[in-house]
């Protein structure tokens, strides 16, 4: 078997003597190029403009190899050419956002995506992308209609609200909310619930930038409900509660929960808004899954508004819904704002879908793949690891040892941060000592330079792939063939 050159797996092979140096006047003219016999089926392929700008550009970087010596005359023969252009045409020509395979352990990950879309929504994205649709046309009457149509009576029927509406996701919604109700005025929020998510996404700011002035009541751990009561004033316009869903504080703390808040803010005449954000539409201890707040509690605590998420448990796009009151929900969906945040046909036609499956509660571990995922069971997820292995074995060996672990997951995305999942997989880890960190690294690079990337992720000086979310081993399997590990030395 013939050993790759430069492989960290296998070693470098005995330097050999340089190839004869090609000389910039050994290059080809671009029109010369183009004519060659090679290049006929990239031109018939992308026609004459993307071909010519590609090898315009690879005869400029070879000329400029070519200069500095580093260009074997190998290199610019015919097939040589036509196939470093093809290789550019083929770069050129990928899409930036490209599938992979989510091997970190972390079911809804924030960087690769969050949730993915069940198939229902899938075909219904295809169907309505593909042909006029009614996206605000009422077929009944015959009049122009409203998008949030499409979905707000799917939203009131699973929740028990009375209107319902939906923008581009959570921040938007929050961020809505209080600029239609709460402008110029005060927004009284446990000091302990001012979150900040990804992105320097931060509560305070949310709310200076919907034109509301914030009122903190409480500390950081402990919070009760006189401080509530004591901070409304004559400019109060709501109290607000925000689920801790992406950090937990624990020992010392207390907290108001919304059943004891909503009377609070009823007796004064105001509303009762709570931010749940990763939107669990169903009780998720049902399936053997620690607990998560769901809007119909909230609503059934006395919440008069509820925010929640898209694309995280409810699993589905992302979006950013808002149920409760209709006195509120029709202020809000007058609010210009709200034009600005709404919801395009492709979100909205994946929501409606997603939000059908959910119609069928009997079917939903098996329909939706968050929840499926989620409730796999660690059998499956472990011989997926043992189906891997020996390929996996074979293409690292001698360098990297592999083998099984048994491994702690997570939800991901804000969703019970402290919440670990039982999950199984494979640590690789390299077999010399020295140097540990640089050869995982090009491990994990080389992994996602796979026609379908990997990404695992490092911990304790071995690379984890976790299998929970590779759901058909062969999907991997067939591609470790392809592994190239160079070694940058």
């Amino acid at each position: 078997m013939k050993l790759p050159e430069e492989s960290v797996v296998h070693g470098s092979p005995a330097p050999a003597s340089p190839p004869p140096a090609a000389q910039p006047q050994n290059l080809p003219a671009l029109d010369r190029l183009l004519r060659l016999p090679a290049c006929a089926a990239l031109l018939d392929a992308h026609g004459h403009t993307l071909v010519a700008n590609e090898a315009r550009a690879l005869l400029a970087t070879l000329r400029a190899q070519a200069l500095a010596g580093d260009l074997a005359l190998g290199q610019i023969g015919a097939d040589a050419l036509a196939g470093a252009l093809a290789e550019r045409l083929q770069r050129r020509l990928q899409p930036a956002m490209r599938a992979v395979l989510n091997l970190t352990g972390t079911v809804i990950h924030t960087n690769l995506g969050r949730a993915l879309l069940p198939q229902a929504a899938l075909a219904h994205i295809q169907a309505m992308m593909a042909s006029p649709n009614n996206l605000e046309y009422d077929l009944a009457s015959g009049s122009r209609g409203d998008r949030d149509s499409i979905v707000e009576g799917l939203l009131c029927e699973l929740t028990g609200a009375e209107a319902a509406t939906v923008v581009n996701n959570n921040a938007a919604a929050v961020l809505l909310t209080l600029a239609a109700l709460a402008p110029g005025k005060e927004v009284i929020v446990s000091r302990g619930e001012l979150v900040e998510i990804g992105g320097a996404f931060r509560m305070p700011d949310v709310m200076a930038s919907a034109g509301a002035r914030l009122v903190e009541v409480g500390t950081t751990n402990r919070t009760h409900a006189q401080d509530y009561e004591r901070a409304i004033g004559e400019h109060t316009a709501l109290l607000m509660k925000v689920h801790t869903s992406n950090y937990a504080v624990q020992g010392f703390t207390s907290a108001v929960d919304e059943a004891r808040l909503a009377p609070i803010a009823h007796a004064r005449g105001l509303p009762l808004a709570t931010d749940l954000g990763s939107g669990a539409l169903i009780d998720m201890s049902a399936y053997g899954l620690p607990p998560e707040p769901t809007p119909q509690q909230m609503l059934a605590a006395g919440c008069d508004l509820v925010t929640f998420s898209g694309d995280k448990l409810l699993g589905g796009p992302q979006a950013g819904l808002i149920v409760g009151r209709k006195d509120l929900l029709t202020r809000i969906r007058k609010h210009p704002m709200k034009r600005a945040l709404r919801m395009s046909k492709l979100p909205l036609a994946a929501l409606e879908a997603t939000l059908r499956l959910y119609l069928r509660p009997e079917r939903l571990a098996q329909d939706l793949p968050t929840l499926r995922l989620l409730t796999r069971p660690l059998a499956d997820i472990t011989a997926t690891a043992q189906a891997v292995l020996p390929a996996l074995q074979a293409a690292l060996a001698p360098r990297y040892q592999v083998q099984p672990v048994a491994l702690q997951g997570q939800i991901g995305s804000g969703s019970l941060p402290v919440e670990r999942l039982a999950s199984s997989g494979l640590a690789i880890a390299p077999v010399d000592a020295k140097g540990v960190g640089r050869a995982l690294a090009q491990l994990a690079e080389a992994l996602r330079a796979l026609p379908l990337p990997v990404i695992g992720r490092v911990q304790d000086d071995r690379l984890l792939l976790d299998m929970r979310c590779l759901e058909d081993a062969q999907v991997f399997i067939g591609q470790i063939g392809l592994l190239r590990l160079f070694d940058k030395r």
